[in-house]
């Protein structure tokens, strides 16, 4: 079963994260954040992720915390239910449309934790959620899953959609990565034996 959950607990936030990385897309987010719990619904449905968060995070002091240590709590709790990687596809791509926005996800979930970020936001927020925290929720997903990745925002004038374009095409790119390889179902994809 390549499930998990993780409980984080911090001054600034108290998490709990369940995931089933085999599961139908089912959701159940809720940080305190509208827009972010949006993303996390989105990131859950399209990469076929059964996810469940829980977060009450001080909210009054702004929503960075919340949204840095939620992906920090995901990206454990992937990495929980991964164990050993064996029988993965490993990488995955995905080219996203959203209305005006277009955005290039590409991953791989190596263990060594990257973040190239090239995608720019136009407006500075949408409505309170500040944009700026789109990256920091995937630079502690990316740190704390393990993941090489890369995203680009190639298009989009509207923020939103940006955003959420972003959250999809890593869903999208993670879903082909975590899929069982039908020809090497029992093996680790690496040739070092380990990943």
């Amino acid at each position: 079963m390549r499930t998990a959950t993780i409980a984080r607990k911090t001054a600034e936030t108290d998490i709990e994260v369940t995931l089933d990385l085999d599961g139908t897309g089912a959701y159940d987010n809720r940080t305190g954040v509208g827009f972010f719990d949006h993303m996390l619904d989105q990131l859950a449905r399209h990469a076929l992720i059964d996810l469940t968060v829980r977060c009450d995070g001080d909210l009054h002091i702004d929503d960075h915390h919340t949204v840095e240590d939620t992906g920090i709590a995901i990206g454990q709790a992937l990495t929980r239910a991964m164990g050993d990687k064996r029988g993965i596809r490993r990488y995955g791509a995905c080219l996203l449309p959203m209305d005006d926005a277009l955005v290039r996800a590409a991953l791989d979930l190596s263990g060594r934790p990257y973040l190239a970020w090239h995608v720019e936001m136009s407006a500075p927020q949408i409505r309170s959620f500040d944009t700026e925290l789109v990256r920091e929720f995937f630079q502690a997903f990316a740190t704390h899953g393990g993941i090489t990745m890369h995203v680009d925002g190639l298009r989009g004038v509207n923020a939103h959609h940006v955003a959420e374009a972003a959250f999809k095409a890593v869903a999208r790119a993670l879903r082909d990565a975590l899929e069982t390889d039908p020809r090497k179902s029992d093996a680790i994809p690496s040739t070092k034996g380990s990943l």
